[in-house]
């Protein structure tokens, strides 16, 4: 309880002064003068003045309040290591015990580095959860903060953090641990494809060694090279970069006996593969309509080096115009198909006929071209049904289907088959998903017999129109009809035509996004997501093996035709290996060679200086001597003044602070009693005056 005087004036203070500063002149004159009743006026006097200033005696209740002491626990992933977890676990439970004796302490529990996120999970934040546990709290009633950490903190402040009170740091571990990791110390984020890139990396020991140590190094999950490094130096790496698209490098060496964790002795890189420019040669047999359409997409690829001749005089034709007055361009065919043919990645047959411009022999070439790994696209018109059809000649070898001699001219809206619908050349093209489809109709097809590989579009009376096969290594595309330049010039609303030969040509030039059977993974936050093509009807579940060994099933939902996709959340942070079938794919959850795991030795040195700042301390929960067991300092209620730490304590302040309850107040010139003793003071002042 507290007590007090306080005055509540009858009047205001200007009206007061107004009445008694005369009067108390009148009384100071009297008194100087020792006028008779001078002494009794003057009473008379204050009595008036204690009547108007109304003094109130105050009688306040209140409620002291607590300190607020915030216990930060971190549960970073760096914490799992060795005995770390016992004795976080330990040390929780006896400061909670300890505190509890405490009634003006108001303990706040923070467990930091369990959130799923993986921007929150690259750092052990501790003063950002400290920060939010005093957000609410006023600074006079932060009592100090206990953190129970490995002492890896990455956001610890140089100096003395926001708050004025002791930090007090309890740090996990033993002071004898020793490690040894890799990181990159140059990695390039793309490559070319097929072409040597340039990294460095360095192997660090805590125990500052030197000497030679293996080092694995894999692509995409395969060994490809063992490096012998030099602890300590950065080290020089060449890599080639097999395919486009996400390319996962990978550096690791063997756990060292007595190694604290071989959690960082791995060290990933992720490069995304750039092709070069792709090489295309087409060759346009006949002028026609949709000779543009084809040149103008390719044109429009940056990615494709385009090579295009038109057959516009045959030798056959003699018509005696001189040789020096022709400004056609001779067809250089032995370069193209002999010397150079292994330089392009795709090449175009656009309503080609054989008319001796290529010698015989050349479409050996081609054939055995397209065996070795090359592409070949047959965009057919009614010369492919002709007497002069290069179907006629060695290439039928190559080609996935034979002409009939049949030219279906017929209006007919080309649609996607069974296989269509799955395969990723066309599945999904714009307008697709209606009946009829929301493209322009064409006119001729020309007939196949036997078709091989995979029918993924249909024409006239459900003829093939597109077949995608497979020969040898290579691949061969054939487009059964010349109409596709309706679709281009927008005839009857247009169609898809971009796309659909752009497609045609990347999977023909084996885009990896176009594979029929193909398996990927990656990692979006926390959460690995599986994608799985194929042309079956159930894939199966994928397997999944986790950076800590564990082996997990996934089941795969169908998203689209030809398309399913599973995910699984994980709290784990590192390389996942993921198969369904014969397929294998390889993804990196979490943030890649995260702080977390740079360094994994328990310190005292990080929160050091901002513990001193404050007046607190840090002190090991274990020394060498005892391994597992924890050693808990004392805790002691301190001022604001007064030490908050000593050998064996640590010391949290306590506030002033309190909440008002109550008030009871009495009036102590008020009532009947005031009213008494100004009616004495002035009949006494009347008496004296009357003798």
């Amino acid at each position: 309880m507290n007590w007090s005087v306080s005055f509540e004036p009858l009047l205001s203070w200007p009206l007061l002064a107004l009445v008694l500063v005369p009067l108390v002149l009148l009384a100071a004159v009297g008194l100087w003068f020792r006028q008779r009743g001078a002494m009794l006026r003057f009473i008379a006097l204050l009595a008036l003045a204690a009547a108007l200033f109304n003094p109130v005696f105050l009688n306040e209740e209140r409620e002291p309040l607590k300190s607020v002491v915030a216990l930060i626990v971190d549960r970073s992933q760096s914490q799992d290591i060795g005995a770390r977890t016992k004795q976080t676990d330990e040390a929780l439970a006896g400061l909670q015990q300890r505190l509890a004796r405490f009634k003006q302490f108001d303990v706040r529990v923070v467990e930091a580095g369990k959130s799923e996120a993986a921007e929150e999970r690259t750092e052990t934040r501790l003063f950002g959860a400290l920060e939010g546990a005093f957000r609410d709290v006023p600074p006079s009633r932060i009592g100090g903060a206990v953190m129970v950490t490995d002492g890896e903190v990455h956001d610890a402040p140089s100096g003395a953090p926001d708050f004025n009170a002791p930090l007090h740091a309890l740090i996990t571990g033993n002071d004898h641990e020793k490690d040894r990791r890799i990181r990159f110390e140059n990695a390039p984020r793309f490559g070319l494809v097929g072409k040597p890139l340039d990294m460095t990396y360095r192997v660090i020991s805590t125990e500052n060694q030197t000497g030679p140590v293996d080092v694995r190094v894999s692509v995409n999950g395969e060994q490809v090279a063992v490096e012998h490094a030099t602890i300590g130096q950065a080290m020089p790496l060449q890599v080639t970069i097999p395919g486009a698209g996400r390319n996962i490098v990978e550096l690791a060496i063997d756990r060292e006996p007595g190694e604290l964790t071989d959690t960082n002795n791995r060290a990933i890189a992720l490069v995304d593969g750039i092709r070069e420019n792709l090489r295309v040669l087409l060759v346009s047999g006949e002028p026609h309509a949709g000779e543009r359409t084809w040149r103008n997409l390719l044109k429009s690829d940056a990615s494709v080096d385009l090579v295009h001749f038109t057959i516009l005089r045959p030798p056959e034709k003699q018509d005696g115009t001189p040789i020096n007055e022709l400004s056609l361009i001779a067809f250089p065919t032995r370069e193209l198909f002999v010397e150079k043919i292994k330089d392009f990645d795709l090449i175009i047959f656009d309503r080609y006929q054989h008319r001796d411009v290529l010698p015989i022999l050349y479409y050996d070439y081609i054939s055995e071209y397209v065996e070795k790994g090359g592409a070949l696209l047959i965009a057919a018109g009614p010369e492919y049904a002709g007497e002069s059809s290069i179907a006629r000649t060695p290439l039928m070898s190559a080609l996935p289907a034979m002409p009939t001699g049949e030219v279906v001219e017929k209006a007919f809206y080309p649609r996607l088959t069974d296989l269509g619908q799955r395969h990723p050349v066309t599945r999904g093209l714009d307008g697709s998903a209606t009946e009829p489809p929301h493209w322009s109709r064409w006119f001729r097809t020309i007939g196949v017999q036997n078709p091989e590989g995979e029918v993924v579009m249909k024409g006239a009376d459900n003829r093939p129109l597109l077949l995608l096969d497979r020969k040898g290594e290579g691949r061969v595309g054939m487009l059964l009809s010349d109409q596709g330049w309706l679709w281009a010039r927008g005839f009857e609303g247009g169609g898809p035509h971009v796309q659909l030969y752009r497609r045609i040509a990347h999977w023909l030039m084996k885009e990896p996004e176009l594979e029929e059977e193909r398996l990927t993974a990656d990692g979006r936050g926390m959460v690995l997501e599986i994608r799985r093509q194929t042309m079956a009807d159930d894939p199966g579940p994928a397997q999944i093996i986790t950076p800590s060994g564990k082996t997990l099933s996934v089941k795969l939902e169908k998203s689209e035709p030809g398309v399913f996709l599973g995910s699984v959340q994980t709290s784990e942070i590192g390389l996942f290996q993921v198969a369904n079938g014969d397929l294998t794919a390889l993804a990196h959850v979490g943030p890649v060679n995260a702080p977390e795991f740079a360094d994994v030795i328990s310190t005292e040195g990080r929160l050091k200086a901002p513990a001193e700042a404050t007046g607190g301390s840090v002190r090991r929960l274990a020394s060498s001597t005892a391994a597992d067991g924890v050693t808990l300092p004392s805790i002691v209620p301190v001022r604001s003044s007064g030490d908050a730490s000593g050998s064996d304590w640590i010391g949290l302040r306590t506030t002033d602070d309190s909440v008002l309850k109550a008030v009871s107040r009495v009036p102590l010139f008020g009532g009947f009693l005031g009213l008494g003793l100004l009616l004495l003071a002035m009949g006494s002042m009347w008496y004296r005056e009357g003798r």
